[in-house]
């Protein structure tokens, strides 16, 4: 879309697409990843894995904001 195209209603809805995908991006990472981490603990017992898939989640998910917004 071009300069002479724009208008104030497509600003607010790039404004608004970003403010919903943000927090998607992040929360979608933690479900993952958390889910991932909580499948590997039901399989090994081993129940440290469910805050790593969660932390690591979150981590991923800023990250793939920032590639999307931050640049």
């Amino acid at each position: 879309m071009s300069e002479q195209e724009r208008t104030p209603e497509s600003d607010g809805r790039d404004f608004a697409d970003a403010a919903w995908s943000i927090p998607s991006y992040v929360l979608s990472g933690i479900l993952v990843w958390g889910g991932l981490g909580w499948l590997l603990s039901r399989w090994t017992d081993v129940h440290a894995f469910i805050p790593i898939g969660v932390i690591l989640g979150a981590v991923l998910g800023v990250y793939l904001v920032y590639l999307k917004y931050g640049r």
